[in-house]
């Protein structure tokens, strides 16, 4: 699910059992938009069209999606967690500088040596290209 629609949004939170609300419309936009974001950059992007939102409506709401498995959270060693839509197994690097999260395309085959694999959680830690300049 790479570009995801408004209607696309609307139908995978009615396919897990979700209202798509305003609110939930809003926090998944964002995060497709940015790929890999925090509740509180979540939270400084929908504000002004949402003034009365609160950091816990988001949090409660990002709850509810991660329990649908519309999105995954990505722990970071030194920040707080950021929230991507749920997509193909992937890895992740994360840059032990800025924090910055890049997908990495993997293969579940690769591991299929070890037994049948249902699911990858894979972090890779280092130091981005960018930082690295």
């Amino acid at each position: 699910m790479d570009k995801l629609t408004s209607t696309s949004m609307q139908e995978l939170l009615k396919a897990q059992g979700l209202k798509a609300t305003p609110q939930r419309l809003a926090i998944l936009k964002e995060i497709a938009k940015e790929g890999h974001i925090s509740v509180d950059n979540i939270y400084l992007k929908i504000k002004n069209n949402f003034p009365s939102i609160s950091l816990a409506t988001i949090y409660k709401n990002i709850k509810s999606m991660k329990d649908a498995e519309i999105i995954y959270e990505i722990n970071t060693q030194d920040s707080k967690p950021k929230y991507e839509i749920k997509k193909k197994t992937h890895a992740h690097f994360i840059c032990q500088l800025c924090n910055s999260v890049e997908d990495m395309e993997i293969n579940k085959d690769d591991f299929k040596n070890y037994g049948d694999i249902n699911e990858i959680d894979l972090y890779l830690y280092g130091i981005c290209k960018k930082c690295k300049i």
